[in-house]
């Protein structure tokens, strides 16, 4: 299952990321955090976690990522395994890789991109998901989201003109199988839609059992 999310940040909490993010400095090349396989195919920069402005960026993301009621349902978060904000200029790609099944000592169930530049200010850099179907162009407005599988065959696509800078992070779900989340997400969805009327009490209450009951079978 994929979802996009938009305005995860609120308008000042997003500028003020994006601004302390501007730093040239902040940022060193990202294969020092690919693996043997992706190092091959990973160029661009990523910014230091030792950084203030960067872990401070990182803190506000997971924080808001953390309240953020449809991500919640969708992902059923048990906890991070790492954030991380990346960068590519013109030239900067990453090729087609599959993410790491545990980081920093985490499984990884679910990863997503948050777009933090604008995509009127640069050409290419599409997030591309490699599907059974085809391939998936993702480009989001400033401050919107994909959350994906973290299965799932990806690449960045090269960047030609301007700059792109986004959050990207996984995380280990109290729910392991992505079918079983599908399901949960369903059925918060048909809460939410279920007027919280009298008459639909009963129909309300048989559907949060089922919701609660297969949580308590499926989550680790």
């Amino acid at each position: 299952m994929q979802i996009f999310l938009d305005n995860i940040l609120d308008s000042h909490t997003l500028k003020a990321i994006t601004d302390s993010l501007s730093n040239d400095a902040l940022y060193e090349d990202g294969k020092k955090t690919a693996g043997r396989t992706a190092r091959r195919v990973k160029s661009n920069l990523q910014a230091r976690p030792d950084a203030v402005e960067v872990k401070g960026a990182l803190k506000l993301i997971e924080k808001a990522l953390m309240n953020h009621p449809v991500f919640k349902a969708a992902a059923l978060p048990q906890k991070f395994a790492k954030l991380m904000i990346n960068r590519y200029g013109p030239g900067m790609q990453y090729g087609t890789h599959v993410d790491d099944p545990i980081i920093a000592g985490t499984r990884t169930d679910l990863s997503f991109t948050l777009f933090l530049s604008d995509p009127k200010t640069y050409e290419g850099g599409e997030l591309v998901l490699c599907k059974h179907d085809g391939e998936e162009k993702v480009k989001l407005p400033k401050g919107a989201l994909t959350l994906y599988p973290s299965t799932t065959l990806h690449h960045v696509a090269e960047v030609t003109e301007g700059t792109r800078i986004a959050a990207v992070g996984w995380v280990q779900s109290r729910v392991r199988l992505a079918e079983h989340r599908e399901i949960l997400f369903d059925l918060h969805t048909a809460l939410a839609q279920l007027p919280d009327t009298d008459e639909n009490l009963e129909a309300r209450m048989q559907t949060l059992k089922a919701k609660s009951n297969l949580t308590r079978l499926w989550a680790d």
